[in-house]
Protein backbone atom coordinates (compact mmCIF):
# COMPACT_ATOMS: atom_id res chain seq x y z
CA UNK A 1 0.00 0.00 0.00
CA UNK A 2 1.39 3.60 -1.22
CA UNK A 3 0.59 5.98 2.17
CA UNK A 4 0.24 9.77 2.02
CA UNK A 5 2.85 11.70 3.26
CA UNK A 6 1.25 13.00 6.61
CA UNK A 7 1.11 17.07 6.00
CA UNK A 8 -1.34 19.92 5.14
CA UNK A 9 -2.90 18.28 2.60
CA UNK A 10 -3.74 14.59 4.46
CA UNK A 11 -5.01 16.87 7.49
CA UNK A 12 -6.85 18.37 5.19
CA UNK A 13 -8.64 15.97 3.23
CA UNK A 14 -9.30 13.89 6.70
CA UNK A 15 -10.31 16.92 9.05
CA UNK A 16 -12.91 18.01 5.74
CA UNK A 17 -14.11 14.52 5.63
CA UNK A 18 -14.97 14.24 9.29
CA UNK A 19 -16.65 18.04 9.29
CA UNK A 20 -18.70 17.27 6.78
CA UNK A 21 -19.87 13.85 7.64
CA UNK A 22 -21.22 16.06 10.90
CA UNK A 23 -22.68 18.33 9.33
CA UNK A 24 -24.73 15.93 7.22
CA UNK A 25 -25.65 14.67 11.06
CA UNK A 26 -26.78 18.27 11.92
CA UNK A 27 -28.69 18.54 9.10
CA UNK A 28 -30.16 15.56 9.59
CA UNK A 29 -31.17 16.15 13.35
CA UNK A 30 -32.80 19.81 11.97
CA UNK A 31 -34.99 17.75 9.80
CA UNK A 32 -36.42 15.20 12.13
CA UNK A 33 -36.08 17.08 15.30
CA UNK A 34 -36.45 21.39 14.29
CA UNK A 35 -37.28 22.27 17.75
CA UNK A 36 -33.54 20.97 18.69
CA UNK A 37 -32.07 23.84 17.54
CA UNK A 38 -29.29 22.22 15.19
CA UNK A 39 -27.53 24.14 12.82
CA UNK A 40 -23.89 24.98 11.65
CA UNK A 41 -21.94 27.81 10.05
CA UNK A 42 -18.54 27.70 7.85
CA UNK A 43 -15.52 30.61 9.25
CA UNK A 44 -12.78 30.55 7.50
CA UNK A 45 -12.94 26.95 6.45
CA UNK A 46 -13.75 25.56 9.58
CA UNK A 47 -17.48 24.31 10.54
CA UNK A 48 -18.86 25.09 13.86
CA UNK A 49 -21.60 22.98 14.65
CA UNK A 50 -24.09 23.23 17.01
CA UNK A 51 -26.33 19.96 17.77
CA UNK A 52 -27.47 21.19 21.76
CA UNK A 53 -26.12 21.53 24.65
CA UNK A 54 -23.34 19.01 25.60
CA UNK A 55 -23.37 17.15 22.66
CA UNK A 56 -19.92 15.96 21.48
CA UNK A 57 -20.81 17.14 17.99
CA UNK A 58 -21.12 20.94 19.45
CA UNK A 59 -18.11 21.95 18.21
CA UNK A 60 -15.57 22.89 15.57
CA UNK A 61 -13.60 20.98 13.01
CA UNK A 62 -11.39 21.90 10.64
CA UNK A 63 -9.75 25.13 12.73
CA UNK A 64 -6.91 26.34 10.70
CA UNK A 65 -6.45 24.07 7.78
CA UNK A 66 -8.14 26.57 5.17
CA UNK A 67 -6.98 29.61 6.67
CA UNK A 68 -4.16 30.57 9.91
CA UNK A 69 -6.24 30.70 12.98
CA UNK A 70 -6.26 34.14 14.17
CA UNK A 71 -8.54 36.39 16.75
CA UNK A 72 -11.30 37.27 14.28
CA UNK A 73 -11.80 33.51 13.56
CA UNK A 74 -12.08 32.78 17.23
CA UNK A 75 -14.35 35.38 18.14
CA UNK A 76 -16.92 34.82 15.01
CA UNK A 77 -16.97 31.36 16.11
CA UNK A 78 -17.35 31.90 20.11
CA UNK A 79 -20.40 34.20 19.06
CA UNK A 80 -22.17 31.95 17.21
CA UNK A 81 -21.96 28.89 20.48
CA UNK A 82 -22.36 32.50 22.98
CA UNK A 83 -25.79 32.87 21.25
CA UNK A 84 -26.69 29.44 21.59
CA UNK A 85 -25.97 29.36 25.66
CA UNK A 86 -22.95 26.42 24.27
CA UNK A 87 -19.48 26.62 25.72
CA UNK A 88 -16.71 26.17 22.78
CA UNK A 89 -15.08 23.60 21.82
CA UNK A 90 -11.88 23.20 18.95
CA UNK A 91 -10.88 19.73 17.70
CA UNK A 92 -7.74 20.73 16.49
CA UNK A 93 -5.08 19.37 14.06
CA UNK A 94 -1.53 19.72 15.34
CA UNK A 95 -1.08 21.11 11.46
CA UNK A 96 -3.62 23.79 11.89
CA UNK A 97 -2.19 27.13 10.62
CA UNK A 98 -1.29 30.08 12.77
CA UNK A 99 -0.10 30.27 16.33
CA UNK A 100 -2.97 28.39 17.73
CA UNK A 101 -1.28 27.23 20.76
CA UNK A 102 -0.91 30.82 22.22
CA UNK A 103 -4.04 32.22 20.85
CA UNK A 104 -6.10 29.60 22.94
CA UNK A 105 -4.78 30.34 26.31
CA UNK A 106 -4.44 33.64 25.82
CA UNK A 107 -8.52 33.74 25.08
CA UNK A 108 -8.60 31.57 28.14
CA UNK A 109 -8.98 27.89 26.20
CA UNK A 110 -7.88 24.82 28.38
CA UNK A 111 -6.99 21.46 26.54
CA UNK A 112 -9.24 18.63 27.52
CA UNK A 113 -8.87 15.66 25.42
CA UNK A 114 -7.00 13.98 22.94
CA UNK A 115 -8.00 12.05 19.86
CA UNK A 116 -5.26 9.97 17.60
CA UNK A 117 -6.58 10.38 13.77
CA UNK A 118 -5.84 7.19 12.09
CA UNK A 119 -5.72 6.33 8.65
CA UNK A 120 -4.56 4.04 5.74
CA UNK A 121 -4.83 3.51 1.96
CA UNK A 122 -7.24 1.08 0.94
CA UNK A 123 -6.65 -1.72 -1.42
CA UNK A 124 -7.97 -4.82 -2.75
CA UNK A 125 -6.45 -7.03 -0.73
CA UNK A 126 -8.91 -5.56 1.86
CA UNK A 127 -10.95 -8.81 2.59
CA UNK A 128 -11.55 -10.48 5.87
CA UNK A 129 -13.44 -13.49 6.76
CA UNK A 130 -16.32 -13.03 9.45
CA UNK A 131 -17.01 -14.64 12.08
CA UNK A 132 -19.27 -17.83 11.15
CA UNK A 133 -22.10 -16.76 14.05
CA UNK A 134 -22.39 -13.34 12.72
CA UNK A 135 -23.79 -11.39 9.16
CA UNK A 136 -23.01 -7.89 8.70
CA UNK A 137 -24.30 -5.82 6.23
CA UNK A 138 -26.01 -2.36 6.06
CA UNK A 139 -29.33 -1.90 8.14
CA UNK A 140 -33.16 -1.51 6.58
CA UNK A 141 -34.74 1.71 7.55
CA UNK A 142 -37.04 0.10 9.19
CA UNK A 143 -34.54 -1.22 11.53
CA UNK A 144 -33.67 2.32 12.85
CA UNK A 145 -34.99 2.14 16.58
CA UNK A 146 -33.37 -1.63 16.79
CA UNK A 147 -29.55 0.00 15.26
CA UNK A 148 -29.89 2.62 17.44
CA UNK A 149 -30.92 0.94 21.08
CA UNK A 150 -28.18 -1.65 20.22
CA UNK A 151 -25.82 1.31 19.67
CA UNK A 152 -26.69 2.60 23.02
CA UNK A 153 -26.72 -1.03 24.87
CA UNK A 154 -22.88 -1.16 23.97
CA UNK A 155 -22.49 2.26 26.53
CA UNK A 156 -24.36 0.66 28.95
CA UNK A 157 -21.34 0.23 31.28
CA UNK A 158 -21.61 4.38 31.43
CA UNK A 159 -25.54 4.32 31.94
CA UNK A 160 -25.08 7.88 32.73
CA UNK A 161 -24.69 8.56 29.05
CA UNK A 162 -27.15 5.81 27.29
CA UNK A 163 -29.92 8.06 26.80
CA UNK A 164 -27.54 10.86 24.79
CA UNK A 165 -26.04 8.23 22.94
CA UNK A 166 -29.13 6.63 22.39
CA UNK A 167 -30.49 9.93 21.01
CA UNK A 168 -27.24 10.36 18.73
CA UNK A 169 -27.57 7.54 17.60
CA UNK A 170 -31.32 7.57 16.58
CA UNK A 171 -30.38 10.20 13.64
CA UNK A 172 -27.70 8.40 12.27
CA UNK A 173 -30.19 6.83 9.99
CA UNK A 174 -31.38 9.65 8.36
CA UNK A 175 -28.22 11.04 7.55
CA UNK A 176 -27.12 12.41 4.31
CA UNK A 177 -23.96 10.45 2.92
CA UNK A 178 -23.95 8.17 6.26
CA UNK A 179 -24.63 4.64 6.49
CA UNK A 180 -25.25 2.17 9.66
CA UNK A 181 -23.91 -1.09 9.41
CA UNK A 182 -24.76 -3.75 11.79
CA UNK A 183 -23.53 -7.16 12.79
CA UNK A 184 -26.00 -9.86 13.97
CA UNK A 185 -25.55 -12.64 15.56
CA UNK A 186 -28.50 -15.19 15.03
CA UNK A 187 -32.03 -12.47 15.41
CA UNK A 188 -30.17 -10.41 17.49
CA UNK A 189 -28.09 -7.28 16.47
CA UNK A 190 -24.86 -6.94 18.64
CA UNK A 191 -22.58 -4.46 17.17
CA UNK A 192 -23.23 -1.43 15.21
CA UNK A 193 -21.00 0.99 12.55
CA UNK A 194 -21.17 3.44 10.51
CA UNK A 195 -19.41 4.45 6.89
CA UNK A 196 -19.54 8.19 5.60
CA UNK A 197 -17.64 8.60 2.56
CA UNK A 198 -16.41 12.58 1.66
CA UNK A 199 -14.47 12.92 -1.87
CA UNK A 200 -12.55 9.26 -1.74
CA UNK A 201 -12.22 9.72 1.92
CA UNK A 202 -14.03 6.74 4.27
CA UNK A 203 -14.62 7.54 7.55
CA UNK A 204 -15.57 4.73 9.81
CA UNK A 205 -17.22 5.97 12.92
CA UNK A 206 -20.17 4.27 15.69
CA UNK A 207 -18.61 1.40 16.81
CA UNK A 208 -20.73 0.01 19.39
CA UNK A 209 -20.80 -3.65 21.10
CA UNK A 210 -23.16 -5.17 22.78
CA UNK A 211 -21.46 -6.34 26.69
CA UNK A 212 -22.25 -9.55 25.96
CA UNK A 213 -21.09 -10.05 22.46
CA UNK A 214 -17.69 -8.08 23.17
CA UNK A 215 -14.31 -10.50 22.02
CA UNK A 216 -16.31 -11.77 19.75
CA UNK A 217 -15.00 -10.89 16.48
CA UNK A 218 -18.18 -7.94 15.82
CA UNK A 219 -16.41 -4.83 15.60
CA UNK A 220 -13.34 -6.89 12.90
CA UNK A 221 -16.56 -8.08 10.84
CA UNK A 222 -17.81 -4.56 10.93
CA UNK A 223 -14.65 -3.26 9.94
CA UNK A 224 -13.78 -5.47 7.25
CA UNK A 225 -17.42 -5.11 6.09
CA UNK A 226 -17.29 -1.07 5.94
CA UNK A 227 -13.51 -1.03 4.62
CA UNK A 228 -15.05 -3.42 1.74
CA UNK A 229 -17.55 -1.50 0.53
CA UNK A 230 -16.08 2.10 0.99
CA UNK A 231 -13.59 0.89 -2.02
CA UNK A 232 -16.29 -0.67 -4.03
CA UNK A 233 -17.53 3.34 -4.00
CA UNK A 234 -14.19 4.76 -5.42
CA UNK A 235 -12.28 5.65 -1.38
CA UNK A 236 -8.69 5.28 -1.52
CA UNK A 237 -8.18 6.22 1.83
CA UNK A 238 -10.07 5.28 5.33
CA UNK A 239 -9.98 7.08 8.61
CA UNK A 240 -11.20 6.36 12.16
CA UNK A 241 -10.72 8.45 15.08
CA UNK A 242 -10.19 6.94 18.59
CA UNK A 243 -9.34 7.88 22.29
CA UNK A 244 -5.24 6.74 22.68
CA UNK A 245 -5.29 3.11 23.52
CA UNK A 246 -9.08 2.25 23.62
CA UNK A 247 -10.43 -0.76 22.22
CA UNK A 248 -11.05 0.79 18.81
CA UNK A 249 -7.69 2.50 18.40
CA UNK A 250 -6.21 -1.41 18.99
CA UNK A 251 -9.21 -2.70 16.54
CA UNK A 252 -7.82 0.11 14.02
CA UNK A 253 -4.17 -0.75 14.08
CA UNK A 254 -4.57 -4.77 13.99
CA UNK A 255 -6.60 -3.84 10.25
CA UNK A 256 -3.68 -2.04 9.40
CA UNK A 257 -4.71 1.73 10.23
CA UNK A 258 -1.79 4.16 11.57
CA UNK A 259 -1.62 7.45 13.41
CA UNK A 260 -1.44 10.21 11.36
CA UNK A 261 -1.51 12.77 14.05
CA UNK A 262 -2.92 13.42 17.34
CA UNK A 263 -5.57 16.21 18.23
CA UNK A 264 -6.23 18.49 21.25
CA UNK A 265 -9.77 19.72 21.96
CA UNK A 266 -9.68 22.91 23.72
CA UNK A 267 -12.38 24.28 25.78
CA UNK A 268 -14.03 27.23 27.06
CA UNK A 269 -16.74 27.72 29.47
CA UNK A 270 -19.95 29.01 28.27
CA UNK A 271 -19.94 33.31 28.38
CA UNK A 272 -21.19 34.60 31.41
CA UNK A 273 -24.85 36.13 30.65
CA UNK A 274 -24.37 39.58 28.54
CA UNK A 275 -20.62 39.73 27.88
CA UNK A 276 -21.23 39.10 24.54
Amino acid sequence: MSWPPVDLALARRLEHAEGAANAAFVDARSRVAPAHGATWIAVDGARAMFDGVGSPLTQTFGLGLDHPVTDTTLAALERFFAERGAAVDHEVSPLAQGDVLPLMTARGYLPIELTDVLCRPLSGDDALAFPATLAVAPIDPAEGAAWAAAAADGWSDSPEIVPFVHDLAAVYPATSGATCYAAVDGATLVGTGVLAVHQGTALLAGASTRPAWRQRGAQTALLAARLRDARRQGCDLAMICARPGSASHRNAQRRGFRVAYTRIKWHRDMEPAGRH
